[in-house]
This record gives C-alpha cells, sequence and structure tokens, in this order.
C-alpha cells in the first residue's frame, strides 16, 4: 500500500483544517495543522496579497517541520469599501478581535450603503523545505447582508450571503459550502492536479544520503 504523504496545514483553525480535511478525503496524504505540534514561529503577515502572504506561510512551517505544507490566505474584498478589508481581513476590527467583532465592523461600514457587492477570495500555495511552491487559487462573489445569519462556519460567513443558494455561508452545510466557496474552488484545482502535486512533492523533498563509516587504518 502506497505510503500517504505527510502534508501540514498551516493553520491552528479547526474550522479551516476540518474543511481542507474533507475536501482531500479520499487522496494518499496524511494530513496534520499546527495544533498537533508545539510552538513554532509565526510567519509575519507583511505581503502586499493573498498570494504573498500564503507563501510566507507555507514556506516557514515547510522549513521549520521539515515537511511539505499547505497555507490559504483568504479573506473578504468589498466593493464599496475600495477592496477591504482584504489581505487584513482577519486583523480588520483590530488585534485580538473575535469573529462576531469583525462582522460587526464590516456591518457598521456599510451602513446606509446599497452596494453590497463582495466577494470571498482564497489563494492556496504548497510550499516544500527546500523553498519551492505551487499556488493555487479561488473567488466566490456576493453580497453583504444586513444582518449576520446562521451558526455554522468562521470568520466573516454569517454575513457572506451567496444568491445562488439563498443562503449566508454560515447557513450553509459544510458539505454545499465545499462546493462553492473560494477554498473549496482552490482546492479543487489542487485536487485535480493531486497525483501531479504528489510527484512533484516527492521530487523536491530533500533525500537524506546514505553514508557508511570506515576506519581508517592506523599509522
Amino acid at each position: 500500500m502506497e505510503k500517504p504523504t505527510p502534508l501540514v496545514i498551516a493553520t491552528r483553525n479547526a474550522g479551516k483544517t476540518a474543511e481542507i480535511k474533507d475536501l482531500l478525503r479520499g487522496f494518499p496524504v496524511q494530513i496534520r495543522s499546527l495544533a498537533d505540534f508545539g510552538p513554532i514561529p509565526k510567519a509575519e503577515e507583511t505581503g502586499a496579497t493573498f498570494e504573498e502572504n500564503a507563501y510566507l506561510k507555507a514556506s516557514l512551517t515547510a522549513r521549520v517541520l521539515g515537511v511539505t505544507a499547505l497555507a490559504d490566505d483568504s479573506g473578504l474584498v468589498v466593493e464599496a469599501l475600495n477592496g477591504a478589508p482584504g489581505v487584513y481581513s482577519a486583523r480588520f476590527a483590530g488585534p485580538g478581535a473575535t469573529d462576531i467583532q469583525r462582522c460587526d465592523k464590516i456591518l457598521h461600514e456599510m451602513r446606509a450603503i446599497s452596494d453590497r457587492r463582495a466577494a470571498f477570495e482564497c489563494v492556496l500555495s504548497i510550499a516544500v523545505p527546500t523553498g519551492a511552491a505551487l499556488t493555487y487559487s479561488g473567488r466566490c462573489e456576493g453580497r453583504i447582508a444586513e444582518q449576520p445569519t446562521g451558526v455554522n462556519g468562521f470568520g466573516y460567513d454569517p454575513i457572506f450571503y451567496y444568491p445562488p443558494l439563498g443562503k449566508t455561508f454560515a447557513e450553509l452545510t459544510r458539505q454545499e459550502k465545499s462546493g462553492v466557496s473560494h477554498r473549496g474552488k482552490a482546492l479543487e484545482q489542487f485536487k485535480h492536479e493531486c497525483n501531479k502535486v504528489l510527484i512533484w512533492i516527492e521530487q523536491q523533498m530533500p533525500r537524506q544520503e546514505k553514508s557508511i563509516c570506515r576506519h581508517l587504518p592506523h599509522s
């Protein structure tokens, strides 16, 4: 039986890890998250784009742990807010803010604004310890709801209304959400190329050289 390829999801977010595990179920990968390890250095998300931040997280995790790492950087892009919060989605309501506080901040900024168009964007980076990486992306169009609805998901899900299903992301089951979400679309690209990716990982991973210890003759 083929040995599964170790893959560490560079997050401690249980909801995000569960989504990715569900989407990659049946593939020969052994998935763990940062919650399975002790403290490791935290990547500074200094990138100006989702792609840059995803790579920063994936490459740091891969180097520190010595295994292939998958990181995503994703966020909410609101048309009327000139693309905000974008790469600052997790920090939009200030450091240490809760999901509820982040949603409230968006709703406050959107008060009396009729243009509610928004999108979730996601970039996945799969990096090996040598620094090489692959990138996949996805986008989901929707609207900012007038008020939070639903108890599923995480982040801005309660205020992201998805018109084709007539629900917010927080009202969708995990299976429904994975089928239409930004992260689901990015992972679907990865799944489509999974066998090629696993070969690429095998080729990129550093190999341990076997050495034979020989005794030198005494002079």
